[in-house]
């Protein structure tokens, strides 16, 4: 069964993500090798001092338009993109998987509980002209759960609907006994049996969105290089993240000094298993808010631009 690829930008991701463009099938042979993955980045390896608090708390959210661009189209709106960010409730389910995922780091010797997991959501809903150019409606929702002192992701949740076509999928990280199950569905047949992929974790830190606000938390000097263990769809991609030069750009919070971040999810044994680029452009200021994300494949462009931001911190630009 093939997995629709959501292209976020943010993102971004940010922007997981991420709007679908491609089609790919989660095959065993894509994962990564456990001595591969050990030489991967981790949260370990990167910066362990995040900024405090963190820049997109409290409860930032984020509202991007998607324009897609080929030959004589340019700057059509096809989605919108929105992305939240709120903590979890405090219960015992969520001090044990903290401490789960924070297994690895010195035990803290007061009593203070920890802190309450992350949760990242993504929406994406087809806007304008989308139905003309891909012949398809789109609505794609999805959760992260993140636990906040390592940045490991915990589980995922997604519902997938094109048209009539409808698909859920639940991935859960169990850190205690290093495994990574992942279950697809189909509500529109229940008594479909579903698809179900385990697999060793293989330091699993991220999917595509978490990975975005992992990145935010970050010093992104220009010429840095990282190496993140992405999950998708049952299977783990190494996925190399390069910083580029800075750039000051024309955006919805003013005119503000960028930092160019590459993310490499396309390619052999990649997230997409295709020719393409996805490019972020980060604000070089404490909140590092993902302003602009381009996608360049054989079938165009898609410019993902910051519309709108409420929540989180004010942004503080440098000298």
């Amino acid at each position: 069964m093939p997995s629709r690829i959501f292209i976020l930008s943010i993102v971004l991701v940010a922007l997981s993500c991420a709007a679908a463009f491609a089609h790919m099938p989660a095959t065993a042979n894509t994962a990564t090798t456990t001595k591969d993955a050990d030489r991967a980045l981790t949260t370990k390896d990167a910066d362990r001092a995040t900024p405090k608090p963190l820049p997109f708390e409290p409860d930032e959210q984020l509202t991007y338009e998607g324009e897609f661009s080929k030959l004589l189209l340019r700057g059509i709106n096809i989605a919108e993109f929105k992305f939240t960010v709120e903590r979890a409730k405090t219960t015992a389910a969520v001090a044990s998987s903290t401490a789960a995922a924070s297994s690895s780091t010195p035990a803290n010797s007061s009593a203070t509980p920890p802190p309450a997991n992350l949760i990242f959501k993504g929406d994406v809903l087809a806007r304008g002209w989308f139905r003309k150019i891909f012949g398809i409606d789109f609505h794609y929702n999805t959760e992260s759960v993140v636990e906040p002192t390592s940045f490991l992701i915990l589980s995922n949740s997604v519902r997938d609907e094109q048209g009539k076509r409808l698909r859920t999928s639940e991935a859960v990280f169990d850190r205690t006994h290093n495994l990574l199950t992942w279950t697809l569905r189909n509500p529109n047949d229940p008594q479909a049996a579903p698809r179900v992929v385990t697999a060793p974790l293989q330091n699993a830190s991220h999917d595509l969105i978490s990975a975005i606000y992992f990145l935010r938390t970050q010093t992104l000097e220009p010429g840095r290089r990282l190496e993140l263990n992405i999950s998708d769809s049952g299977a783990v991609y190494r996925i190399p993240v390069r910083v580029g030069a800075r750039k000051r750009m024309k955006t919805v919070v003013g005119r503000v000094q960028t930092v160019r971040v590459d993310i490499e999810i396309f390619g052999a044994e990649r997230l997409i298993d295709r020719k393409g680029e996805m490019t972020l452009w980060i604000t070089d200021d404490a909140r590092r808010l993902p302003v602009r994300a381009r996608i360049d494949i054989d079938m165009g462009t898609l410019d993902i631009n910051l519309k709108k931001v409420s929540g989180g911190h004010t942004p503080s630009t440098r000298p």
